[in-house]
C-alpha cells in the first residue's frame, strides 16, 4: 500500500507545480533560478518527450491508460514478491505517468516549466545546448526508469554470482 501512497504524493507534487506554474507566471515567461543555467519557465506541451508526437491527444491517453494499467498490476506483482527497489521505481512511474495523464485528459497539453541551458567549452569547442523543458512527473518517470535499470543490473548480478556459486558447487 506504500507504494500508491509514494505514487499519490508524486502526483500531488507534481499537480500542485503545474497549478502554481499557470497560476503565477504568464505562458512563455521565464524566471531565473541559477543564473542561465536553471529557468522557470511556463510553457505547454501538446507531444511527449522532446516534443515528438504533437497534438495526439487521444493516442497518450488510449497508451496511458494501458501503462497504468500494466504499471498497477506490476506494482502488485512485485510487492508480492518483497522487491523493494522495483516496487518503489515503479510508484514514480505511476505517478509520473498519472501525473502527465490528468493534465493530457483535461487540458490536452501538459505543462512544463523546468528548463536547463548548458554552456561551456569542451576541448576549445563552445557548447550551447537548452535541454527540453520538463515538468516534475517527467523527472520521476525518469528516476523511476534509471532504478528499474539499476534493479535489472543487481539482479543479473546476483543471477550470475548464484549461479557460479552453483557451478562451483557441481566441480566438488
Amino acid at each position: 500500500m506504500k507504494y500508491y501512497f509514494y505514487a499519490l504524493i508524486v502526483f500531488i507534487m507534481d499537480q500542485v507545480s503545474k497549478w502554481f506554474i499557470t497560476k503565477r507566471i504568464p505562458l512563455g515567461e521565464e524566471r531565473s533560478v541559477i543564473g542561465e543555467f536553471f529557468i522557470i519557465t511556463s510553457h505547454r506541451n501538446r507531444g511527449a518527450a522532446f516534443g515528438i508526437l504533437q497534438n495526439q491527444r487521444w493516442f497518450f491517453i488510449v497508451i496511458t491508460t494501458i501503462v497504468v494499467i500494466g504499471i498497477i498490476w506490476y506494482i502488485r506483482k512485485t510487492i508480492r514478491e518483497g522487491k523493494v527497489l522495483l516496487s518503489f521505481a515503479l510508484s514514480l512511474l505511476l505517478g509520473g505517468a498519472l501525473g502527465n495523464f490528468i493534465d493530457r485528459a483535461l487540458f490536452g497539453e501538459v505543462v512544463d516549466f523546468l528548463q536547463f541551458t548548458f554552456d561551456f567549452s569542451l576541448f576549445g569547442k563552445a557548447i550551447y545546448y537548452i535541454y527540453p523543458i520538463f515538468n516534475l512527473a517527467d523527472s520521476a518517470i525518469v528516476v523511476g526508469v534509471i532504478l528499474i535499470f539499476l534493479e535489472s543490473i543487481l539482479a543479473w548480478r546476483k543471477e550470475k554470482k548464484g549461479a557460479a556459486h552453483e557451478h562451483k558447487s557441481d566441480l566438488v
